[in-house]
């Protein structure tokens, strides 16, 4: 099976990883922040089971993603780059609220942790996610991790941009 990625290339099919969502309860990732990106992300169309997402990183690239799949852990996913200017015309076709948030990579257990703090009206959210080939052990994610909220479908960017606030949020 051949897979389409950043519309260039043809490339084979990626084995599916596994996507897990955590909120965060603690402060001692901060000390541990390797890199961050400032995101901008809309969507363009969402339905139960896909979605059309635009996301803009540091004002300076974008790249649209197409997702597919309800299953909690395992969606298919398909981005491809845009020009940034078609991107910033495209925001007048936003649904929903646009999402404001700082992604942070974190590492621990020599696995990358993508922690989002979230601006505007999602200010006070923070959540964790985890994307590996393996399902990883309780044991080894580290204590900042809160509840996990992996298929609450609150906690899905679609739904944070499309639905009421979550009340982690209030």
């Amino acid at each position: 099976m051949l897979r389409r990625t950043h519309g260039r290339a043809l490339l084979p099919a990626m084995a599916k990883e596994i996507e897990r969502k955590f909120l965060v309860s603690g402060q001692e990732w901060r000390g541990l922040v390797e890199d961050k990106i400032r995101i901008r992300q809309f969507y363009l169309a969402s339905n139960t089971g896909r979605s059309v997402r635009l996301r803009i990183c540091d004002g300076a690239r974008a790249t649209l993603t197409l997702k597919f799949g309800s299953r909690g852990r395992e969606r298919d996913e398909f981005e491809y780059d845009v020009p940034l200017a078609d991107a910033l015309e495209m925001l007048d076709f936003a649904v929903g609220r646009v999402i404001e948030k700082t992604r942070h990579h974190v590492s621990h257990g020599g696995r990358l942790y993508e922690v989002d703090v979230f601006g505007g009206e999602l200010s006070g959210l923070v959540i964790a996610e985890l994307e590996t080939p393996e399902d990883v052990p309780a044991a080894e994610l580290p204590a900042w991790l809160g509840r996990e909220v992996t298929g609450d479908a609150r906690y899905y960017n679609a739904a944070l941009a499309l639905s009421d606030i979550p009340e982690a949020v209030a």
